[in-house]
């Protein structure tokens, strides 16, 4: 855990501090200066002329598709029993894993898990756009192009048989939704987060998180006692504001905030190790005097036993989708935000260091614990969205962040 003004690291790339490209799953480096993977990054090769399969305009047109990137070009439709307009393509994606490694000493985790690439909730801030880069598809598409891992039961069988350190000192520990959420409308009809767990409660010894913005987690409760009876789990449910306009702004098609504290009541009242996550905290929009503290005590009334958050973190990807959002909706941050978020993707350390105090004091305050695999390890854990800062308007006597 954090000291009180101490900063949370910055996350890394997959390789540990060497890395400045990052993966799918592992979030890069700070500072890592490619707009989008690099056609090596991605999986490219220098060549012949890219195909385009499903609509999809590759990021570089002249290199031959290879890795995910072609994998994702040649993914058949996935049949869906939605038929709305507006509705996301979704597509079978052919992958060789799920279980993915994630070596750095910056995340407290060994191991993702994320059931899908893309995620139709489509909020705006997310940071996980740059994976769809990795397949050399805009990360304009993240929300409507949904990828649906194929075969991912018996492949989280093999890998956890293969991969997983049983005879560890520790439990290393593996974090469902990384990069994706779990629990978006797409489970519902494919089903694969639930797949990945059926498979997880065979097994015992393990050490398990689960982060969404989904009241659809309760679906699984019976799967959740089940593998907390012999494993380590810890459930996380992210709420960033509990104004319910500015929610459906900031996360256009996630469950509303009263919902998500009713799964968090729900969850508790089960007897299952439930907290909250009020991350990203947004610089000027979610930071206002009392707002993080208002989401933090109804976290408390549902029964969440720890809290954690930080400051907007934004990749190119994401800024290219964020910024103007920001521009058109909040007018009178759009200047901060250009002078804080076009540089390096952080706002100011003062900034952050100002949230890190205030978010120490809420939970020491209303006596939120550290998250399970947190109180084993005593290290950091940075969240989804990173730390960032920004200005107070005049209106405002706060700074603002993101988690």
């Amino acid at each position: 855990m954090t000291a009180a003004g101490e900063l949370a690291p910055l996350p890394p790339g997959p390789s540990g501090e060497r890395s400045q490209a990052g993966s799918a799953d592992c979030p890069p480096l700070p500072g890592a200066a490619p707009l989008r993977p690099s056609s090596a990054a991605a999986g490219l090769s220098p060549g012949a002329k890219a195909p385009r399969v499903s609509g999809f305009a590759p990021v570089n047109p002249e290199p031959t598709l290879v890795g995910i990137a072609r994998l994702a070009a040649s993914s058949p439709a996935a049949e869906t029993r939605r038929k709305a307009e507006g509705r996301p393509e979704y597509f079978v994606l052919p992958v060789k894993s799920i279980l993915n490694r994630c070596d750095s000493n910056r995340v407290p985790f060994e191991w993702t898990i994320n059931p899908y690439r893309g995620c139709e909730f489509g909020c705006k801030y997310c940071y996980a756009r740059y994976t769809h880069e990795y397949m050399e598809i805009d990360g304009s598409a993240f929300e409507t192009k949904i990828f649906v891992k194929e075969n991912a039961g018996p492949l989280l069988a093999r890998d956890v048989s293969r991969k997983y350190a049983f005879d560890a000192p520790e439990a290393e520990h593996i974090a469902i939704g990384t990069a994706t959420d779990p629990y978006q409308p797409a489970e519902r009809e494919y089903g694969v987060t639930r797949a990945c767990l059926e498979e997880l409660a065979k097994r015992e010894g393990l050490s398990i998180s689960v982060t969404t913005k989904s009241n659809q987690i309760l679906r699984d409760i019976d799967l959740f006692k089940r593998i907390s009876e012999k494993s380590s789990l810890s459930l996380n449910i992210t709420i960033t504001t509990l104004r319910a306009r500015l929610a459906r702004l900031l996360e256009p098609r996630a469950p509303r905030p009263d919902l998500r504290l009713d799964a968090v009541s729900k969850l508790r009242d089960a007897g299952l190790p439930v907290g909250v996550s009020a991350a990203p905290l947004l610089p000027g929009i979610t930071d206002r005097d009392g707002e993080v503290e208002e989401v933090a005590t109804a976290a408390k009334e549902a029964g969440a036993q720890w809290l954690w958050s930080g400051v907007l973190f934004l990749m190119p990807s994401s800024a290219k989708a964020f910024l103007p959002f920001v521009r058109e909706k909040f007018p009178r941050l759009a200047r901060q935000y250009e002078q804080w978020y076009t540089r390096n993707g952080y706002a100011p350390e003062e900034y952050r260091r100002k949230i890190s105090q205030r978010i120490a004091r809420i939970k020491k305050e209303l006596g939120f614990t550290d998250r399970p695999f947190e109180e084993i390890r005593r290290k950091t854990t940075p969240c989804a969205q990173m730390s960032l800062a920004l200005t107070a308007p005049a209106e405002s006597s706060t700074l603002w962040a993101i988690g």
